[in-house]
């Protein structure tokens, strides 16, 4: 017995394939987000506890705010990113997590020294409320992605001018650790380069594409590598005198090598040519040999990370900072003398730009390589999203926006064990300070928006009609005509 036909269907045309079904995976984020929450907690219980103290109301005020803000974004994702990665948000949250414990530990050290003292895990937790609020509304207004690339020219005009303010500020709004970095308004501050990264990453996604053939076009063959012509090198020179000008002018080496590196690596992604990788290198390496011998703050830097120990007592910038996180590293050794039992607050600066060396000290080599694994796992998810996702733009925009967490946790932690000079920036998602904070935060709803994108089917195509083949076909008399 034949199947009923549906009366709307025509006899004549095959039926519309329904898209295929794609498994969210939203309960597995879910999931872990409350592994995250129980491994902050049960870590700051252990804080307090070797902390020979009673269970305080702040623990249950850190966890709750955790759980309560990543529940918050938790569904946030699921309604206007339902297909996005599933683990993005999570690795995200435990390294915000386990920066956490790092400033909460910092804090009762403090507290221990100084009764007065502030808490400034209360003020992080804040700056996490206003992230979160800010990564929700990126979700539900910024549709697609795809959007942004109608806007590159402005962002990267915007994000030059905050990359630029800084250095035409006044030292006292503006400098913090020889740095010229911030802009301060009375008792309130913020880094407007770490909000310029993310503009000119748009910028640069939305150039390359438009702008492709430039830095295609094949000029003279040399070592096996074709260079570009001469005339097609004005982007490449402008990111270098951009860069060096913010090594000059501001004092900042670590944002310099964050926004020339991110220049390479989308120029490298978008042409797949060596020779541009080689040509930036090479410029950023005359930059920095002609700059060391003319400005001191470079020089200083260079001299402290050669010989540590012979500069402690330099008039011109002792090396007490990097010599401490040394020993706070060399303290911690294998495993770590335990959380709440080290001394982190020998360490300068230990919340913001040697937070890597506290929480060395106390969960020593294998627990700070569990650290730098979630941002491996963070780089990888975000490079698959790249991978994945079909536009050009998302492609350039989500490689940009995952190499500048690896480049700036490679600045970071090379700069706390002495393998490159220290640079003053701060670890993604650890260290204490809103403007990093927000950044980063913008960075992963992009990142989600991108591979929500990537991940979520596809609406099939319309059938075309049948034709029948021409050995079927009927025989038409067509007339001549007269």
């Amino acid at each position: 017995m034949s199947s009923p036909v549906d009366a709307t269907s025509n006899p004549g045309q095959a039926a519309t394939p329904s898209p295929p079904a794609v498994p969210t995976r939203r309960n597995t984020e879910l999931l872990m987000l409350a592994f995250a929450a129980i491994l902050v907690t049960i870590a700051n219980v252990l804080v307090e506890a070797n902390q020979e103290q009673e269970l305080s109301t702040q623990l249950l005020y850190n966890g709750a705010a955790f759980l309560a803000l990543f529940g918050i974004a938790h569904l946030a994702v699921r309604k206007w990113a339902p297909y996005a990665d599933p683990l993005i948000l999570p690795f995200a949250a435990l390294l915000n997590g386990v920066g956490l414990i790092a400033i909460y530990r910092i804090d009762l050290a403090d507290a221990a020294a100084d009764p007065d003292h502030g808490y400034l895990v209360n003020r992080q937790i804040g700056w996490m409320v206003i992230s979160v609020v800010l990564f929700v509304l990126i979700l539900a207004f910024v549709k697609d992605h795809r959007l942004l690339a109608r806007f590159g020219y402005t962002c990267g005009f915007v994000g030059l001018i905050a990359l630029a303010l800084p250095g035409f500020l006044p030292a006292s709004m503006s400098s913090a650790g020889g740095a010229k970095i911030w802009i301060r308004i009375g008792g309130a501050g913020i880094q407007p380069g770490e909000f310029a990264k993310i503009l000119l990453m748009i910028f640069f996604a939305s150039f390359l594409v438009s702008k492709r053939d430039l830095f295609t076009v094949a000029g003279r063959r040399f070592l096996g590598m074709d260079f570009p012509r001469m005339r097609d090198m004005a982007p490449m020179l402008l990111a270098w005198a951009a860069s060096v000008g913010v090594l000059v002018f501001e004092r900042d080496l670590g944002t310099s090598l964050l926004f020339f590196g991110l220049v390479l690596v989308m120029i490298y992604v978008a042409t797949e040519r060596v020779s541009w990788v080689v040509i930036g290198l090479s410029l950023f390496a005359i930059g920095c040999v002609i700059a060391y011998p003319l400005f001191n703050h470079l020089r200083v830097r260079v001299l402290n990370w050669m010989d540590p120990l012979g500069r402690l007592d330099a008039t011109d910038g002792d090396s007490f900072q990097l010599v401490q996180s040394l020993f706070g590293l060399g303290t911690g050794g294998i495993f770590g003398t335990g959380l709440g039992s080290g001394r982190p607050t020998l360490i300068p600066a230990a919340e913001t730009d040697f937070i890597i060396s506290a929480i060395g000290e106390e969960i020593g080599f294998v627990g700070v390589a569990a650290v730098l694994l979630l941002y491996l796992l963070l780089v990888m998810r975000g490079l698959r999203t790249a991978l994945a996702v079909r536009d050009s733009f998302g492609k350039l925009l989500a490689s940009g926006l995952a190499f500048i967490i690896g480049l700036q946790v490679f600045i970071v932690v090379g700069g706390a064990t002495r393998l490159i000079p220290s640079t003053g920036i701060t670890a993604p998602f650890l260290s204490y300070g809103g403007s990093s904070l927000l950044a980063n935060y913008i960075l992963v709803a992009l990142l989600l928006l991108i591979s929500h994108a990537a991940r979520k089917p596809q609406p099939p195509s319309k059938p075309r009609p049948q034709q029948a083949p021409l050995a079927e076909a009927h025989t038409e008399m067509v007339a001549r005509p007269t």
